[in-house]
C-alpha cells in the first residue's frame, strides 16, 4: 500500500495507519504508526525514506508514550529542594509565576543571571529553527532569554558533540561536521574512528558499512574499544584511549617521510605544512607505539593504506573528544585525511551540495554585552557556539564570576547524570533562586526544580524534519498525554508572558507556515506528501574548493581565512592556542600520572552507547531494561582473572574522586589494562542499580580539554575490585 493511502484515517474504525515519524528521539526516521482505539500500538519502517529505521528503542515505542512515569501536569516544588516533593498546579499559574520570578531576578541581578540549558530531548527539528541563536544551527541552545537581555544559553553541547562538529572542522577546513559526509558508495577503503555507527540514532552509516563491505570494500577501526562495528572489520586497531592524536600525526610521519601525501594538494590548498612536516618527525611508529599501544607495523601499513586506497573514507564521531587534546586530536585525523588526497574527492570525506531551498528560521541575535558564561576561559567555543560553556555555571553560581548566575531554564535533560562531580552540580542547582525543568519524566535535576513543565513527546506534536535533500511533515500521531504540551509551544508562551510572544510562533500551524511559507515547497503539497519530499540540491561534483563552492564569496578555496585548510589554524591563534595540531598525553594516565598509576593501574572509559537506553534516556521502560537489567563494566579477562573477578560479579570501580557498583562484564571487546563503563545510571526513576551507578562520580570537573572546555571523560585511571 502507498504511503498516501495509508494516511487516510477511517472514522469509526478501531485501526487506522498513520504515516510519519518515530516520536522517540529527534533523528526523523520514517515510520507507519498503527493506532487501535486512537492509542500508538507500534510502528514500522517506512518503505523507500532515506531513513526508513526503526531501532531497539522506536520499538518500544508504545511502552514510553504510554509510560505511567509520565509527567502529565505542571508542577509546584512544596517540599526542600532535592526532596521531590511538588504540587499540581494550572499551566497559567505555573508560566505567570516563573515569568514573575524572571522579572525579579532581572530586577535584582541583571539580565545576564539566567541561562537556558538544553539537552537532547530538546533537540527536535523545530526547536532548533526557531530557539536557536542567530548564525547557529547546533540543537543544544535555546534564544528564548535573548530578548530579555541574556547573552547565556548552553546545552549538552558544552561536553558532547561541539569539538568533532565544530571547534576542531571549522578552524582547519572552515565547514561544520554537519556539512560534510563518507563517500561510502564510492569509497576503497571504510576507516571508522572514534566511532560505533551500529548505536547512532539512525544506524545509517552502519547499513551503508555493510553494503560496501558485501562490495568487498575493507573496513578498519580504530578504536580503544571492541565496538559492533569493530567486530566486523577486516582489522580493528586497539588505541589507548586520548592517544588518536599521537596517532594521526605518527601516521602523517609515514606519510611525509615516505613521499605518499598528496603535493599538488598541500601546495596550492594549505597553510602550515612545512611546520607540520617539523612537528611530525618527534612521532615515529617505534616511538608512538608505547602510546598508543598500536604496533609499529600497524602504523606504517594503516598509513600506507590510507594514503594509497584511491580514495579511503573517514567515518568519525565524538569518541575523540573526551581526552586533555580532544579538539586537536580531531584537527589531526582531519589533516591526515587532507594531506593523503582524501578530502573531496570520489570516496573520500566529501563536502555536502548546497541545498537549492530555504527554509525560514529566527535569527534572534544574542545580547553584545555583556559576553556568555565562560567566555573569558573557552573564547572559540563561546564564538562558535554562540553561547555559554555550561562547565563553568557552578564558578557563576557558587561563586558569582565573572557575574551571578540566578535563574536556569532547563528543557530535556540530566545534568547530574552527565557531568562530572555530581554533588558540585547538586549544590549549584539547589543554591538557584530559579529552576524551571521542562520535560517527559521526572530527572534528578527536576528534584531540585522550583516548577516542572510537562512535554510531549514527539509523537504528540505537529511539526517537521529536514535531512539533507529530504523534508518531511511530522504528523500528529496521538493526543498528547495528560496536559503535556509541545516544548516549542511552552517557550513561545513564556515569551508573550516576558512582552515578545510575536517573535516565536506561537501555535503549531503558524510554525509551519512561517517555516515554508516562501520556500517553495507548501505545506498543502507536503501533506499531499505524508511520505516526504526531496528538496532540490546542486548537483553532487567534487574538488568543490577549486570551482568557487565552498565559500561564501564565491571564490576558489575553503571557507577558512586564508582560503585554504588550515593545517596552521589562524583561528585557533588568534584564540590564545596553539595553531599546530599538538599532541597532549592525558594528565591522568599511564604516561602522564605514574605514581597515580600504582594505585590505579586500569584506563578508565565511558560513554559508549548500549542499544537499550540513550545516556539516562529511557532507563526506566520495563521491555527496554530486559536488554540489559543493570550497568556494566567491561573488563578483559587478564584483568579480571588477576582481580579474582568473574562475569557477573558486583564490583567497584574506583578512581581518585570515589567509587560506583557496577556488574563486571568479562569479555575481550576492550583491552588489557583498559575498561569501559556504562552511562546514564543515577536517575531517580531507575531501578536501583542503575539509579546507584552514576558514573560520574569517578570523573573530574577540573581535568578539561583547554579549548573546547570539555570534561575529560575517557583516559583517566582507576581500579576494579570485587564488592
Amino acid at each position: 500500500m502507498n504511503a498516501e493511502g495509508l494516511n487516510q484515517r477511517q472514522p469509526g474504525t478501531e485501526a487506522e495507519t498513520i504515516v510519519s515519524m518515530c516520536g522517540i528521539c529527534p533523528g526523523g526516521c520514517g515510520v507507519y504508526a498503527y493506532l487501535v482505539n486512537g492509542q500508538l500500538d507500534r510502528i514500522t519502517p517506512l518503505e523507500n525514506h532515506p531513513r526508513g529505521i526503526v531501532c531497539t528503542r522506536g520499538v518500544h515505542s508504545r511502552e514510553i508514550v504510554y509510560s505511567p512515569d509520565r509527567l502529565k501536569h505542571p508542577l509546584k516544588r512544596v517540599g526542600r529542594k532535592g526532596e521531590g516533593r511538588f504540587t499540581e498546579v494550572s499551566w497559567d499559574q505555573a508560566l505567570d509565576e516563573i515569568a514573575q520570578r524572571l522579572r525579579a531576578i532581572k530586577a535584582r541581578y541583571g539580565p545576564q543571571a539566567l541561562m537556558t540549558y538544553v539537552g537532547r530531548g530538546g533537540f527536535e527539528q523545530s526547536l532548533v529553527d526557531i530557539y536557536a541563536p542567530a548564525g547557529s544551527f547546533l540543537p543544544a541552545a535555546n534564544n528564548v532569554l535573548f530578548p530579555f537581555g541574556s547573552p547565556n544559553t548552553a546545552g549538552c553541547n558544552s561536553l558532547c558533540y561541539v569539538t568533532h562538529g565544530l571547534l576542531a572542522p571549522i578552524p582547519t577546513l572552515g565547514t561544520a561536521a554537519d556539512f560534510m559526509f563518507s563517500d561510502f558508495e564510492n569509497t576503497n577503503l571504510v576507516v571508522v574512528w572514534g566511532s560505533n555507527p551500529a548505536t547512532d540514532s539512525p544506524p545509517i552509516k552502519a547499513r551503508q558499512i555493510v553494503a560496501a563491505q558485501r562490495r568487498g570494500i575493507r573496513l578498519v577501526v580504530i578504536d580503544q574499544m571492541r565496538s559492533a562495528v569493530a567486530r566486523q572489520a577486516d582489522r580493528w586497531i586497539a588505541v589507548r584511549s586520548g592517544t588518536d592524536g599521537a596517532l594521526a600525526l605518527s601516521m602523517m610521519n609515514v606519510i611525509i617521510n615516505e613521499d605518499l601525501y598528496d603535493h599538488e594538494f598541500v601546495e596550492n590548498w594549505t597553510v602550515g605544512f612545512d611546520e607540520l612536516r617539523e612537528y611530525v618527525a618527534a612521532f615515529p611508529p617505534e616511538k608512538v607505539e608505547a602510546v598508543t599501544w598500536v604496533p609499529q607495523e600497524v602504523i606504517v601499513e594503516t598509513a600506507r593504506e590510507i594514503a594509497t586506497a584511491r580514495h579511503a573514507t573517514l567515518c568519525h564521531y565524538t569518541g575523540l573528544e573526551y581526552t586533555n587534546s580532544g579538539v586537536q586530536n580531531i584537527r589531526a585525523v582531519l589533516i591526515l585525511w587532507a594531506i593523503s588526497g582524501n578530502l573531496d574527492v570520489p570516496g573520500g570525506l566529501v563536502f555536502r551540495p548546497r541545498s537549492q531551498v530555504r527554509f525560514n528560521r529566527t535569527r534572534i541575535e544574542a545580547p553584545s554585552s555583556p559576553p556568555p558564561i565562560g567566555a573569558d576561559r573557552y573564547p572559540l567555543f563561546v564564538k562558535l557556539t554562540k553561547g555559554a560553556q555550561f562547565m563553568e555555571a557552578p564558578r557563576a553560581i557558587l561563586q558569582n564570576d565573572p557575574y551571578p548566575l540566578r535563574g536556569l531554564l532547563v528543557d530535556g535533560a540530566s545534568i547530574l547524570t552527565s557531568y562530572p562531580q555530581p554533588d558540585l552540580w547538586a549544590q549549584a542547582l539547589a543554591s538557584l533562586d530559579l529552576l524551571v525543568v521542562v520535560d517527559r519524566f521526572m530527572t534528578a535535576d527536576a528534584l531540585y526544580a522550583d516548577l516542572i513543565l510537562p512535554a510531549t513527546t514527539m509523537y504528540e506534536i505537529t511539526s517537521y524534519y529536514k535531512s539533507p535533500g529530504y523534508v518531511q511533515l511530522r504528523q500528529k500521531v496521538v493526543e498528547p498525554i495528560g496536559e503535556a504540551r509541545n516544548d516549542l509551544l511552552i517557550f513561545a508562551q513564556l515569551a508573550q508572558r516576558l512582552g515578545y510572544g510575536h517573535l516565536y510562533p506561537q501555535t503549531e500551524e503558524e510554525l509551519l507556515e512561517f517555516v515554508f511559507g516562501d520556500s517553495g515547497i507548501s505545506v498543502e503539497e507536503l501533506r499531499r506528501h505524508p511520505e516526504g519530499m526531496p528538496v532540490p540540491t546542486q548537483p553532487l561534483v567534487y574538488r568543490k574548493y577549486a570551482e568557487g563552492l565552498l565559500r561564501e564569496d564565491g571564490q576558489p578555496g575553503f571557507n577558512t581565512p586564508s582560503g585554504k585548510v588550515e593545517i596552521a589554524s589562524s583561528l585557533l591563534a588568534e584564540c590564545g592556542y596553539d595553531p599546530l595540531p599538538v599532541y597532549t598525553e592525558p594528565v591522568e594516565g599511564p604516561l602522564g600520572s605514574p605514581e597515580l598509576l600504582k594505585e590505579f593501574p586500569l584506563v578508565f572509559n565511558s560513554g559508549a552507547r548500549i542499544q537499550s537506553a540513550f545516556r539516562s534516556q529511557h532507563l526506566n521502560i520495563p521491555g527496554l531494561l530486559k536488554m540489559q537489567p543493570e550497568p556494566n563494566v567491561l573488563i578483559n579477562p587478564q584483568d579480571a582473572e588477576a582481580r579474582g573477578i568473574s562475569d557477573g560479579d558486583k564490583v567497584y570501580v574506583r578512581s581518585p574522586r570515589g567509587q560506583v557498583p557496577f556488574r563486571a562484564k568479562v569479555t575481550d571487546w576492550v583491552v588489557p589494562g583498559s575498561v569501559e563503563v556504562n552511562v546514564g545510571g543515577g536517575g531517580p526513576l531507575q531501578p536501583e542499580p542503575w539509579r546507584e551507578a552514576n558514573a560520574n562520580y569517578l570523573t573530574d570537573m577540573g581535568n578539561r580539554d583547554p579549548i573546547s572546555g570539555f570534561p575529560v571523560l575517557k583516559a583517566l585511571l582507576c581500579e576494579v575490585q570485587k564488592a
